[in-house]
């Protein structure tokens, strides 16, 4: 879990909860920076906050299994390789998506559609990471995630975790990877109940003497001081987060049933509702798992109930990011590992395709209304503007104003880049 604290900073507890980091950072920088008195830790993190304050955050809506490109975004009707599924008309003249997402089509002026995407994984597990982290996984180096990259470079001014994963289908997604335990993801495994073991046992007065008690016997054991820090440092993110009145972010029961209905009641609807809500109170990056996209049988019928899931959600997450003043700052990817194959396999269905497959962006400084690269006739190459895992993950953090050049010091002491190699989508970008 990636928390906004670090362990020199002492927060007072009060009657209504803790003191967040933002406010005891605004209490001190004035002062702080006018006489000169912090260091280059505590400016740098000050810094941080400011880029937090404006409102970057990202959202990942991540299909687990790899989604057929043509029943969703780039569909080949009159070719055998389409089979069944039709093409309707969007809100932008000449771009056409399957039929499969009515309320997608109505919102195509938010959203670019990369239909080039290209990799060389076709393995789950291998291309889930590489989609995560732009890495392939090696046995010496273990990589980051998106996610805990993104919050590591702009971790969240509140008293929530920066980075939230909403659904339990993330397999081989990495997570704080060489960053550490403290950039893993706060788990949610039901997006529509409150997240489990988050509720003192006791009163808070009482949980907090407790805390206190806690680090004074630490203080007097004769252990290693570093696994004690680390101790000390992981039970005070969590107090702080359980403590916290910003828990109720987690309640979506608290919004009105007509925002509930307009989301859908489904787990992705809810889990889209939620992911606002946490942007909305300053989370920076949400990812939301939604599966089993790998339809190797009965590809046409599963992959059409899989849109309707989908479709609704996602379209009104844009339009209430959009309503809220929201989206302007908040970077919306969809994608999974890799495609699906044109060719139709003996059960009706299709399998792994890693070398052309579809990613869609919305939001954060996206030009939307368009469509980037193309496959032939019958989705099998991409033709123009192929677009790799690495030019993707440059064009998302350089929405996000991340410097993806900056380079990490390993555990074994090997410099790594955010993204090594690879150029931003400038089309994405007007």
């Amino acid at each position: 879990m990636n928390f906004p604290l670090r362990h020199e900073l002492n927060l007072a507890v009060n009657r209504d909860g803790v003191i967040g980091r933002r406010d005891f950072l605004r209490g001190i920088s004035a002062a702080g920076l006018a006489m000169g008195s912090l260091g280059w830790v505590d400016q740098m993190s000050l810094q941080a906050d400011e880029l937090r304050r404006k409102g970057k955050a990202c959202i990942l809506l991540w299909m687990q299994g790899g989604p057929s490109q043509l029943e969703t975004f780039d569909p080949k009707p009159g070719h055998a390789n389409g089979g069944e599924t039709k093409a309707i008309d969007t809100s932008v003249s000449g771009i056409q998506i399957s039929e499969n997402l009515p309320k997608l089509a109505a919102s195509m002026k938010d959203l670019a559609i990369i239909r080039s995407m290209t990799t060389k994984e076709g393995n789950h597990q291998r291309a889930s990471f590489l989609l995560h982290t732009s890495y392939v996984p090696t046995a010496s180096v273990n990589y980051p995630t998106m996610g805990s990259i993104v919050t590591q470079q702009l971790p969240s001014a509140g008293q929530l975790p920066s980075f939230v994963r909403i659904g339990s289908r993330f397999p081989n997604c990495g997570d704080g990877g060489f960053l550490g335990n403290e950039h893993n993801a706060f788990v949610v495994n039901k997006p529509d109940r409150k997240p489990d073991n988050v509720t003192p046992a006791t009163d808070n007065d009482r949980y907090v003497r407790r805390l206190g008690l806690m680090n004074q016997l630490d203080a007097a054991s004769h252990g290693d001081p570093q696994l004690i820090a680390q101790h000390q440092k992981l039970y005070k993110q969590t107090s702080t987060m359980v403590l916290s009145p910003q828990m109720k972010t987690f309640d979506v029961s608290q919004e009105k049933d007509t925002v509930r209905d307009a989301y859908g009641r489904s787990d992705f609807g809810t889990a889209c509702l939620l992911a606002r809500r946490l942007v909305e109170s300053g989370v920076t990056f949400v990812e939301i798992g939604m599966g089993n996209w790998d339809t190797h049988d009965d590809n046409f019928k599963r992959s059409k109930t899989l849109c309707e899931q989908m479709d609704q959600p996602f379209a009104h997450l844009l339009q209430d990011l959009r309503q809220r003043g929201l989206l302007s700052n908040t970077l919306v990817v969809w994608m999974g590992e890799f495609g699906r194959t044109p060719r139709i396999n003996a059960r009706g269905g299709r399998d792994h395709f890693p070398r052309a497959f579809n990613a869609v962006l919305a939001g954060g400084g996206i030009h939307g209304g368009q469509v980037i690269g193309s496959t032939d006739a019958g989705g099998e190459s991409v033709t123009d503007a192929p677009v790799t895992e690495k030019d993707l993950f440059q064009s998302i953090y350089k929405s996000l104003k991340i410097d993806a050049a900056h380079e990490f010091m390993s555990p074994i002491g090997r410099p790594i880049k955010v993204v090594d190699g690879g150029h931003p989508v400038d089309k994405l970008f007007g």
